[in-house]
């Protein structure tokens, strides 16, 4: 739980090496994210002040791109590890709008081609217009990381053909957090691992390691 809410996306953002997390969760809990992602940078953090880093961030292992409205200071503090491009964007969190591993990124179908090259050259990425079972916020819909993707259970076919094609790698529908079907919302992961909100059940930690080739 962060903040008494196991919605761990929302407030948290992962790739292979680097982890954002909010100021105000416990002491221990970088220590966890190092521990269970396998990472050597667990960073606190704000975006504009807020604690939403999930929500605001995507990041692969080439770069992040985020809210246009982070703060220089902000910036300074994630760009030690990681380099990072403001978007701006009516459709500014980053993390919502867009999903993306090494291979590829699938964003808001809105998004102008200037934003697709901007979100292109910073991820070092290919770039695809999509939705994920009917929703535009991609990011909050699924979750990608290099060896798998799940997302949400009313994914269609041709929405999960899409999203191989870009990301390269195989999807699976999946839940978590007790029967939501918006799995990017409920963790963080990358092919080391996962954190997951803790009402997500037994059979839905199943899925998710399979569907992010966990094991």
């Amino acid at each position: 739980m962060i903040f008494g809410n196991p919605y761990v996306g929302v407030f948290c953002a992962a790739n292979e090496n680097v982890g954002l997390v909010p100021f105000a969760t416990e002491s221990a809990f970088p220590d966890m994210v190092k521990k269970f992602l396998g990472i050597e940078h667990a960073i606190r953090m704000s975006v504009d002040g807020c604690s939403t880093l999930g929500a605001l961030v995507r990041m692969n292992s080439n770069g992040a791109v985020v809210s246009q409205s982070i703060s220089e200071e902000e910036v300074r503090k994630i760009g030690r590890v990681i380099k990072v491009t403001k978007i701006a964007q009516r459709h500014n969190a980053m993390g919502n709008n867009v999903l993306a591993n090494d291979n590829g990124a699938l964003v808001h179908p809105e998004f102008d081609d200037r934003t697709i090259d901007l979100i292109s050259k910073a991820l070092k990425v290919p770039v695809e217009r999509g939705t994920i079972a009917g929703y535009s916020t991609v990011g909050s819909s699924a979750v990608a990381t290099n060896k798998g993707i799940i997302c949400h259970p009313h994914t269609s076919s041709y929405e999960m053909e899409i999203m191989e094609q870009t990301l390269g790698v195989k999807a699976q529908l999946c839940t978590a957090n007790y029967g939501t079907g918006q799995v990017g919302a409920c963790m963080i992961a990358n092919t080391k691992g996962a954190l997951v909100g803790e009402t997500t059940t037994p059979i839905e930690l199943g899925k998710v390691e399979e569907g992010l080739v966990l094991y």
